[in-house]
């Protein structure tokens, strides 16, 4: 509700909320067919399910971390983009944004599922062009690096000082970054797609290669 009044203030825009959880499939499916008729004309999904929980070796981790991961990043995002994809499909338009990581590019040490459940995307969203092809819909998959959010401290479970030496000698990605790539992305000409797209600091160069700067 914040957040609808402060975009109406801002930008004089309407906004309907529709709170669900990604992870239970009828309650997707329930959710974006409860849109009234004037709603259901989506001309931009942003996939933007996701989460990392714990950084443990392979045989050290959490199940219940796993399964968190894999039934939000991979289901969770499967669901929502089934559904909305139902809507564009009639419509034969629509522009679908699945935000991905670049540990769905390069698998780095502790990384194992969370890494697996972004592969994931990169393939879906591959398999998705491909499919909706003949409906006109765009799939652009972004890919960001090391972005300062909230995801650190969800992935150190609260853990603060562990979250925030992630970016040490960095100067990260910010959601504002990410959202910029994603309104160029999507206020392209209807005849051009942006169909992959990797994003990171100018001092990350891979999943796991960064030049820090030295603490002064």
């Amino acid at each position: 509700e914040e957040l609808k009044t402060a975009l109406a203030a801002k930008y004089n825009t309407a906004t309907w909320l529709l709170p669900f959880d990604v992870r239970e499939q009828q309650a997707v499916s329930s959710s974006i067919a409860s849109l009234p008729p004037e709603w259901k004309n989506i001309d931009v999904l942003v996939n933007n399910a996701g989460l990392a929980v714990g950084r443990d070796y392979f045989e050290e981790a959490d199940l219940d971390d796993w399964n968190r991961m894999v039934d939000t990043n991979v289901k969770g995002f499967m669901y929502v983009a089934k559904a909305v994809s139902i809507l564009m499909a009639e419509r034969k338009s629509g522009h679908i944004i699945n935000l991905g990581s670049i540990a769905g590019k390069q698998v780095y040490e502790k990384g194992n599922v969370y890494c697996a459940t972004k592969f994931a995307v990169d393939a879906l969203s591959q398999a998705m062009r491909i499919d909706l092809l003949r409906h006109q819909i765009r799939v652009t998959a972004i890919h960001p690096g090391a972005a300062e959010t909230e995801f650190s401290t969800v992935r150190f479970k609260g853990d603060d000082d562990t979250a925030r030496s992630v970016y040490n000698g960095l100067e990260p990605l910010s959601a504002e970054d990410v959202a910029g790539v994603i309104y160029y992305s999507t206020t392209l000409p209807a005849h051009v797609c942006i169909n992959d797209l990797v994003l990171t600091c100018t001092r990350q160069a891979d999943a796991m290669y960064y030049n820090r700067q030295p603490a002064k």
